[in-house]
C-alpha cells in the first residue's frame, strides 16, 4: 500500500512539474502579511489585519505554519513561496523577521488558478513596520475580543 501511494505521490509531482508556469522577473514593494486573517476576515476588514495592530498574530500565524503574503502598494497579494533561499516554505525563522515589515522584493513571479505566486530571491529593502496603526485599533482590535454574552 505504501508503494502505491508513495508512486501516486510521484506521478502527482511529476505532472505538476510538467505543468508549472514561466516565471516572469519581478520587483514588488509592500508589506508582509499573515494571508490566513487577510483573506478569511476573522480578525476584521483588510486594514485591521496589517501594520503593527496585526503583527503578534501575524508572528503566530507564521509561526504555524499559515503561508505568508506580500501586499503591494496597489493591493495585489502575492503568496510568498520562498524567502531568500529559507528552506521552509511556508513559515520560518525568515519569515518571522519580516512579519509585518516592508519591504522592496526580487523574485520570480508565477500566476497559476486566479493567484500570484512569489519566490523571492532577495529582499531588497526592509523598511521595517511602518504601518502604526495602533492609534486606530490599539494593540488588539475591540472586534478581536470575543463577546461573553454570545
Amino acid at each position: 500500500m505504501r508503494t502505491i501511494v508513495l508512486s501516486a505521490l510521484l506521478m502527482i509531482s511529476g505532472g505538476l512539474t510538467a505543468q508549472a508556469a514561466e516565471g516572469e522577473r519581478i520587483q514588488v514593494k509592500g508589506e508582509v502579511i499573515d494571508t490566513w486573517c487577510y483573506y478569511s476576515g476573522v480578525m476584521g476588514g483588510p486594514d485591521a489585519v496589517v501594520g503593527s495592530a496585526h503583527h503578534t498574530c501575524a508572528l503566530w500565524c507564521s509561526a504555524g505554519g499559515i503561508p505568508v503574503g506580500l501586499l503591494a502598494e496597489d493591493g495585489t497579494v502575492y503568496m510568498v513561496l520562498k524567502i531568500e533561499g529559507d528552506s521552509h516554505s511556508a513559515g520560518g525563522d525568515t519569515q518571522l523577521k519580516l512579519a509585518s515589515h516592508e519591504i522592496t522584493a526580487d523574485g520570480m513571479l508565477y500566476h497559476r488558478d486566479g493567484l500570484n505566486y512569489l519566490v523571492v530571491e532577495k529582499v531588497v529593502t526592509d523598511h521595517g513596520i511602518t504601518n502604526l496603526n495602533h492609534e486606530d485599533y490599539g494593540p488588539i482590535p475591540g472586534f478581536a475580543i470575543p463577546d461573553p454574552t454570545k
